[in-house]
Order: structure tokens, then C-alpha cells, then sequence
């Protein structure tokens, strides 16, 4: 059974960092690309980063292009992002995705950025 579970939110000033985590179960995970997303309120849930097999390639939105780092270690079936420089509009549910079959998604995790 697939599973995604993120963790690492929290509240976090102007500023600020945070590095969240996405442990993977269920699959194969090195065989396997894997995706940041986040959903504001109100907002369309949209690709923060993505990270290949052996995570030598990566991609970012525009949004957080040099401020977030995506990263992975396949010997602890898990993903990072690390977030720096935070914005209040980075104040999202930040979720975990992988495609195998078919897509599958974590629980989120609840980064709020504010002063």
C-alpha cells in the first residue's frame, strides 16, 4: 500500500525556515519521481518541486526558485524540502505525490508563515 506522510510544518516568521519531510512506504521509492505541491486557502493546489530518481534533477516554480530545495535520500525512503527565506504567500498545506499506477498523495502538512 502506498503511503506518504509529511511532517515539518509549523508556524514560521517572515524570514524564516522550515524543512519538511515525506516518508514513503508502499513503493519502490528510487524507482520513482517526487513532487512538492502546496494548496492555499482558496487557492489552486500547485507544483512547488519536483526531483528525479537519483534526485541529480530538479525543478522549481518560478514562485520559490532559489529560496526552496528539494532533495531526497533513497536509503530512508524519504523527501525534503527545505524552505528559507519564507513569505507570508508560502502559507499553504504542503503535500507529498508520487505516481506509481496511479497518483497518490500524503496528508499534508501545514506551513504558516506569519508575523
Amino acid at each position: 500500500q502506498v503511503q506518504l506522510v509529511e511532517s515539518g510544518g509549523g508556524l514560521v516568521q517572515p524570514g524564516g525556515s522550515l524543512r519538511l519531510s515525506c516518508a514513503a512506504s508502499g513503493f519502490t521509492f528510487g524507482n520513482n519521481y517526487m513532487y512538492w505541491y502546496r494548496q492555499a486557502p482558496g487557492k489552486q493546489r500547485e507544483l512547488v518541486a519536483q526531483i528525479d530518481r537519483g534526485g541529480s534533477s530538479t525543478n522549481y516554480a518560478d514562485s520559490v526558485k532559489g529560496r526552496f530545495t528539494i532533495s531526497r535520500d533513497n536509503t530512508k525512503n524519504t523527501m525534503y524540502l527545505q524552505m528559507n527565506s519564507l513569505r507570508p504567500e508560502d502559507t499553504a498545506v504542503y503535500y507529498c505525490k508520487v505516481n506509481v499506477i496511479d497518483a497518490y498523495w500524503g496528508q499534508g502538512t501545514q506551513v504558516t508563515v506569519s508575523s
